[in-house]
């Protein structure tokens, strides 16, 4: 059996999907954020080779590669779709361009009505079809071997970007907005909403078969500008999303960087999962959301620069203190750095691997 695009509908492995949805699984789920990236040297080729990384991402073949290469080393569970989450200002209009140590930049910045009111909300299969057809090529090329997660940034990281040209320390620009003009804050999310729905979808229609909503800036934000301006946005994208294609569920992930305080909140967006980062524990972080959502977490990246035995250690302890029964999703904090020795995170999944069967029913 294939789904429309043509790729198996069968899976090999749906240990994520189940995991997701809180159903009965073998052992705990493992993948990496930026599991496909820098540390690996076939990676590094491959961006040689496409010329830059903007590149790389609009290049559907090569994205193709770089998203497979993990999967080639590590017996990973998922697969996650190789982009970035500027994606969607990029096809905005705004210029999206990368500077050497700098990171992403913008040529246009957006910080009027005029501004936000010039702002299309791109069409999937025009400014963004390189996304979706590589969410297909990839579907084709792992044969329902694992499960494929597509992505996209939050309206509220997406706005920092946008209005402050690129990364930023302090937010002067956006904050100065948030505060300052908080009716021009929501026209800007509210499109942003809407983008990201669209796009979201588009991939799911593509072929991917789980979802990431990366809120990596929700954190800077206060209590009460987090549910106004973060979350409130979230519920929007996830109330508008499919619920399933070829005949599953397709569960959706909801990440914040520094997310622990609302985690309650951040429960009720209707999200099937949480991502947690390493700032908090598992075990209070289950306790504090009960059966409400999945958990997806969260060892902190700088582990994996120590030895495979410190490493196994480390996951030992997460796995013990999220504890026995379905609902976790094995992950790093936040994404993996760079200067990691691939053999180390080969030690993380393997003991993964080795140690969380015990903490399963099945």
């Amino acid at each position: 059996m294939t789904d429309a695009a043509g790729a198996p509908a069968h899976l090999e492995n749906d240990l994520l999907l189940r995991a997701l949805l809180r159903e009965p699984v073998e052992r705990t789920p493992v993948w990496m954020m930026r599991q496909a990236g820098r540390y690996l040297p076939e990676y590094r080729a491959t961006r040689e080779q496409a010329g830059n990384f903007l590149d790389l991402c609009k290049n559907t073949e090569l994205a193709c590669e770089v998203t497979l290469q993990p999967l080639a080393r590590f017996p990973l569970d998922a697969a996650i779709l190789f982009s970035d989450i500027l994606t969607i200002p990029d096809a905005m209009g705004l210029g999206l361009y990368f500077s050497a140590g700098e990171g992403p930049k913008f040529e246009r910045t957006v910080r009027s009505a005029k501004d936000v009111d010039a702002l299309p909300i791109p069409d999937p299969a025009d400014r963004l079809r390189y996304v979706t057809d590589a969410v297909s090529l990839i579907r084709q090329e792992l044969r329902g071997r694992v499960p494929l997660i597509g992505f996209s940034g939050s309206p509220w990281t997406l706005a920092t970007y946008m209005v402050e040209g690129g990364s930023s320390k302090n937010f002067a620009h956006c904050k100065g907005m948030l505060y300052g003009e908080p009716a021009l804050m929501h026209r800007l999310l509210d499109k942003l909403a809407q983008a990201v729905t669209a796009y979201l979808n588009a991939q799911i229609e593509a072929g991917a078969q789980a979802l990431m909503i990366f809120d990596t800036w929700g954190g800077v934000l206060t209590p009460p500008s987090y549910r106004e301006f973060s979350l409130h946005y979230a519920e929007q994208i996830i109330s508008g999303l499919l619920k399933s294609r070829e005949g599953r569920r397709v569960p959706v992930v909801f990440f914040t960087k520094g997310g622990g305080p609302w985690l309650e909140a951040a429960a009720g967006t209707g999200a099937d999962g949480l991502g947690i980062d390493w700032t908090q524990d598992l075990g209070d972080a289950r306790r504090r959301v009960g059966e409400q959502v999945a958990l997806q977490g969260n060892l902190d990246p700088s582990v994996l620069y120590a030895p495979p035995a410190t490493i196994r250690e480390h996951v030992a302890a997460a796995l013990e203190s999220f504890g026995h029964g379905s609902g976790h999703v094995f992950n790093l904090g936040h994404g993996i750095h760079p200067e990691v020795d691939p053999e180390h995170a080969g030690a993380m999944i393997r003991a993964v691997h080795e140690l969380s069967p015990r903490y399963q029913g099945v």
